[in-house]
């Protein structure tokens, strides 16, 4: 093989391995359980909420006296070990004999959702054996709402395997993405509101920058309008002064004043009687 055929030869090797490692690197995601048409526009909806997740591992311990003792290890729509390829998004490892067991696989997914929480089921998990009538084990995440904090409070609630069928393990945690959107729809009044504020402020800067650097104008007269502002101040200090008044205009005063002149006529009027009659 001639050199130039053998370099083309290892450089199709190498982007073939090339392509099949990015492959094998790409993690997958939940499949809704159904044909992918049969999917709803809910359930992308839910499913793209929780991508701020998909990141974020979580675990859990439980012991159940001295003899049970296994870790619960959870991803949102993601494989907990990508290198097995067993669509395991939520597993039970058994601290004792480190025995592994899938509680339930990304690939049958069912998605719900309320006001204030999500639910995510992950179904196809290992066979329950003598539990349950052997049927597979099935993981419910109750996913609620806690606005500022992406995930926390992991824990496993119960474990439902002494019926017949429909058996589950029950876990929950605490989450934004399950929060329903704040309404920041602002009420007619308050566009009102700003709409006038920002009026008056147009006003008064664009007034108060015409009249000092066109007109020249110093001190108050800067204000837009001034004279017209100052005598509208008076008008209604006038019309709160008659308004406001509890007797009538022309009643006279209820008080003696205490000028001179006033006094001087008092002391007039005591001196009345001294003169002869």
């Amino acid at each position: 093989m001639s050199p130039p055929c053998h370099s083309s030869a290892l450089l199709l090797v190498i982007m073939v391995l090339a392509v099949a490692g990015a492959e094998q690197s790409e993690e997958r995601s939940c499949d809704v359980i159904g044909d992918e048409s049969s999917e709803s526009q809910m359930e992308r909806a839910l499913l793209k909420k929780l991508e701020p997740l998909s990141h974020m591992r979580f675990n859990v311990t439980v012991e159940k006296g001295k003899t049970e003792s296994y870790v619960y290890h959870f991803r949102v729509c993601r494989e907990v070990n990508s290198t097995l390829h067993d669509f395991g998004g939520l597993v039970q490892i058994d601290r004792h004999n480190g025995k592994t067991t899938v509680i339930g696989r990304i690939n049958e997914t069912q998605v719900f959702n309320g006001s204030d929480w999500i639910m995510l089921i992950y179904k196809g998990g290992d066979s329950y054996g003598r539990h349950c009538s052997g049927e597979k084990r099935r993981a419910v995440i109750m996913i609620s709402c806690k606005r500022g904090i992406t995930a926390s409070s992991f824990s496993i609630i119960s474990e439902e395997r002494e019926k017949e069928q429909e058996c589950f393990y029950l876990f929950e945690m605490d989450s934004s993405v399950a929060c329903p959107a704040e309404d920041s729809h602002l009420s007619v009044g308050s566009i009102l509101l700003i709409t006038f504020v920002s009026l008056i402020a147009v006003y008064i800067i664009g007034g108060f920058l015409y009249q000092r650097l066109v007109v020249g104008a110093k001190g108050m007269e800067q204000i837009p309008h001034f004279a017209f502002w100052q005598d509208l101040g008076n008008l209604v200090a006038d019309g709160c002064d008659f308004v406001c008044r509890s007797k009538p205009r022309n009643a006279p005063a209820a008080y003696r004043g205490v000028g001179d002149d006033q006094l001087g006529e008092e002391s007039e009027e005591r001196d009345d009687h001294l003169l002869p009659m």
